[in-house]
């Protein structure tokens, strides 16, 4: 508090300099003499108080950074002022203070003309071909923000007096191993903060079982993005922090002892007040209102979204837009490359690799309008901030996350039911989008699969690990190749052929064999054209992957007597 009262008594006496014509007050000084009056004290005190309020409200209430530079436009028209009611050298000295200030302003506002190569550099990624493969015998996040509002909003007869609160933004987060979402109580007004003085705790729910049921965890918290005053926790950070730059919106994370902590991110312009740089963020005690910064390097274990998804979304833009400059991105517009706004958080949706890390997907789309191929997709580390851009098999033409949502719609016309939160796997060595799909009531209904360079492959299952079973299937029909994409064990195995189907796909046909160790196994005659002939009673010598499914995918075979 005392350092926006000193910022504020600063503006307010500069302020007052600039306007005030001395020239004119010693002008009436000397007038004085024949009995004119002369308020030079009373105007300078009456403008110091005036504007010492004002600068005080404004900065109070709008949370900006308390740099000299964020008072631009008020110093051009100030010093504007001041110069057009001031005389002789005193106009003069104050009309050097605008141009200065009007030159400064320019840049400000020039900013983007010149300064897009260094966000492009800023935003720079490494550049590969497809992501690493999904290991199948594993669960994506996959329950979608909107359908796990709607359960949490259900179960909100678990917060004591209900009717103070409401349901605050949703995180994900990865907490003692487990994916989960986390969304705090909020006030729902003025008054009921008036009256309930603290948040009582958060609500939990599986981000990968759609049959959870939300938690309610007790938990008081008085620093809050929905109280007022000194309490609001984005103004508790801009009361502690008055120069920091941030960027994003507080997001809520849980540390593994159930603990919450508002964290925000912060960083610098790239120039001029303009464009965003991430360096770190600054972490608040919601109960007590204890801050710490820290740097990127140095953050807690524990904090999964370090860089908010609006500063990841902005960098994506950087990179998509500049490649070759401001201009290129609106007239020329080549190597242009959108990022795409289907994602749950800020444009980007957070999804997590094999080894729990968290990371921000987008898809980067045409500018052209009307065309829904991928031009490619990134991930973002959600704690360094640092980005891979994958190319996709440039052999292929790889549909967008729009033309997937344009799938599910036309699929599910009738019911009217809708896609969210589309994000693309490698699945069995195939490009290819999961999207759960909810009604019109946002409650899931199934999720939805489609291969990204073959839209005529898509299955729906009633869970992730359904439907992935049934797009290998899917796959094999369609003539293409399985890739052993899981941490499943390969074996051996020679075994007696007990019973044999057989089913003709496109150009190729699927071969389905029962061993006489009773197990199952599946494979296509684009990998073993031989194995066409065969029959019961063969003698087989197979290498498999040890999926755990009912039909094993077999990537060798070798058919007795056949070679």
């Amino acid at each position: 508090m005392i350092n926006i009262l000193i910022f504020s008594l600063i503006i307010g006496l500069v302020t007052a300099i600039l306007i005030i014509p001395f020239s004119k007050q010693k002008q009436a000084k000397k007038d004085n003499k024949t009995g004119q009056n002369t308020p030079s004290i009373k105007i300078l005190s009456l403008s110091l108080v005036l504007i010492f309020i004002a600068m005080f409200a404004f900065y109070y209430l709008s949370n900006l950074d308390r740099n000299i530079s964020s008072l631009w436009i008020f110093i051009i028209v100030i010093s504007a002022l001041g110069a057009i009611i001031s005389t002789g050298k005193e106009r003069i000295v104050k009309g050097v203070i605008f141009l200065g200030s009007l030159v400064f302003g320019i840049y400000i506002l020039a900013a983007p003309l010149f300064n897009a190569n260094e966000k492009f550099e800023y935003a720079q990624m490494n550049e590969k071909v497809e992501i690493k493969a999904f290991d199948e015998n594993k669960t994506p996040a996959s329950v979608p923000p909107e359908f796990a509002r709607n359960k949490m909003k259900k179960a909100f007869g678990q917060v004591p007096n209900t009717s103070y609160y409401e349901l605050g933004n949703l995180q994900i987060q990865k907490v003692n191993g487990e994916f989960i979402y986390i969304a705090p109580v909020e006030f729902s007004g003025f008054f009921k903060w008036l009256n309930g003085d603290e948040i009582p705790g958060y609500f939990t729910l599986s981000a990968t079982d759609s049959s959870a049921n939300p938690t309610f965890i007790k938990n008081e918290m008085e620093y809050t993005p929905s109280a007022y005053f000194n309490k609001n926790v984005e103004r508790h950070i801009r009361m502690n922090y008055p120069k920091h730059i941030f960027y994003g919106d507080v997001q809520l994370e849980i540390d593994e002892d159930g603990q919450p902590h508002y964290i925000r991110t912060y960083g610098q312009f790239v120039s001029a007040r303009n464009g965003f740089k991430v360096e770190g963020i600054v972490v608040v005690d919601p109960k007590n209102g204890d801050t710490k910064a820290y740097k990127l390097a140095e953050v807690p274990s524990f904090i999964d979204g370090a860089v908010s998804p609006e500063a990841v979304s902005l960098q994506n833009s950087y990179y998509g837009n500049y490649i070759h400059g401001f201009w290129n991105s609106l007239f020329g517009k080549s190597d242009v490359k959108l990022p795409s706004d289907e994602g749950t958080e800020a444009n980007v949706s957070p999804i997590f690799d094999e080894n729990g890390e968290m990371f921000y997907f987008t898809d980067f789309t045409s500018p052209k309008e009307g065309v829904d191929s991928m031009l490619g997709y990134s991930l973002t580390n959600s704690r360094t901030g640092k980005a891979t851009y994958y190319t996709g098999n440039l052999e292929e033409s790889y549909m967008d996350s729009q033309g997937a949502l344009q799938i599910i719609e036309k699929k599910f016309i009738e019911k009217k039911w809708h896609g969210e939160m589309p994000v693309l796997y490698n699945f069995y060595g195939e490009a290819s989008w999961l999207t759960p799909v909810l009604d019109s009531n946002g409650f899931l209904q199934n999720y939805f699969i489609v291969s990204a360079a073959n839209p005529e492959i898509s299955v729906y299952g009633t869970t992730p690990n359904d439907a992935l079973k049934k797009y290998k299937l899917a796959i094999q029909k369609g003539g293409s190749s399985v890739d052993g994409t899981s941490n499943a064990e390969e074996k051996t195995l020679l075994g007696t052929v007990v019973r044999v189907y057989k089913e003709k796909t496109g150009d190729f046909t699927i071969v389905s064999f029962l061993l006489d160790n009773h197990k199952n196994f599946v494979i296509s005659s684009e990998n073993y054209p031989l194995a066409i002939y065969l029959q019961e009673q063969d003698n087989v010598n197979i290498t498999y992957l040890e999926t755990g499914e009912n039909f094993l995918p077999v990537k060798e075979m070798v058919i007795e007597g056949l070679e």
